[in-house]
């Protein structure tokens, strides 16, 4: 099963996706508030509402699948190509950072950034997690029971804002910078072992598969649970594979027109303009 969040005349709704329409669900204000519900699943797969042809569905109509999670939890240095080209080596234990919800944008929104945080932006594919009941200290397999599915989402990371310190935060959670969708495809559809890409101005630059995660999606949640409760809706960034522009030579970033196209396969594809603003706001104090 597909879900995902549309935006309407009315608000947001949640929706089950199917190959020509989108359903809409009863109740639902988006995909957080139906996991929200221990009974999800019945209600989704029931869902009888107002249809949306697919076709007749704009890009601007797609927002974060799931727009406001309690927690985005981010994993860095989680795939071995990506690790071995950053200089490092395996870690014992995942590497955790936080971002926020302010951050998030439609699978096809703009990335928005002000001028002054605008000349090391960086592309990171990654596959996204979504917690579908609470998690609280789980073994693996509880936790694997825990994931609702999984959807695509990009890290864009300003990597001089991310330098600035030791703790990483700073680059990570800019205001509308991560691309988050177009789905959300429920556990029991998905094989984890599938194509992870990016591309920019048309150009491959991560390509990867996401059985190269040194820690895989029951693991972290696992993990993450024996540190704080996972609830509903919460998204585990699961890390990016090798390919990033701040590591190649010479470094390659986004800039003012850029386009990045992310796709897993499996679940889909974002596609995003880079805007770099100007004037009020776009510059630093």
């Amino acid at each position: 099963m597909k879900l995902a969040t549309l935006r309407t005349a009315s608000g947001t709704v949640a929706v089950r996706v199917e190959a020509d329409q989108a359903i809409e669900i009863a109740g639902c204000t988006d995909v957080g508030a139906l996991l929200a519900q221990p009974d999800w699943r019945t209600v989704a797969d029931t869902a009888d509402g107002p249809t949306h042809p697919l076709a007749a569905i704009d890009d601007a109509s797609w927002a974060p699948v799931v727009p406001s999670p309690s927690k985005i939890i981010c994993v860095g240095l989680n795939y071995r190509n990506h690790i071995l080209e950053m200089g490092r080596v395996l870690p014992e234990f995942p590497t955790l950072f936080s971002k926020y919800p302010e951050a998030l944008i439609g699978a096809f929104d703009a990335i928005v950034v002000p001028e002054y945080a605008s000349h090391a932006l960086d592309w990171e594919a990654e596959l996204a997690i979504v917690i579908g009941s609470p998690a609280r200290r789980l073994d693996r397999d509880a936790a694997a029971a825990a994931i609702a599915g999984y959807s695509v989402i990009n890290d864009i990371t300003l990597r001089d804002y991310q330098g600035r310190t030791l703790e990483w935060l700073q680059g990570k959670t800019f205001d509308k910078t991560a691309p988050f969708g177009p789905v959300l495809v429920t556990s029991d559809e998905y094989g984890v072992d599938t194509e992870i890409r990016a591309e920019v101005d048309g150009e491959v630059m991560q390509r990867s598969d996401t059985g190269d995660l040194v820690f895989d999606p029951p693991t972290l949640v696992s993990y993450i649970s024996h540190v704080l409760t996972l609830n509903p809706g919460d998204v585990i960034a699961s890390g990016t594979p090798g390919g990033v522009g701040h590591a190649r030579k010479p470094p390659r970033y986004l800039a003012h027109g850029s386009t990045v196209v992310t796709t897993i396969e499996g679940i889909g594809t974002l596609v995003n303009h880079v805007v770099v603003e100007e004037g009020p706001g776009g510059r630093e104090d």
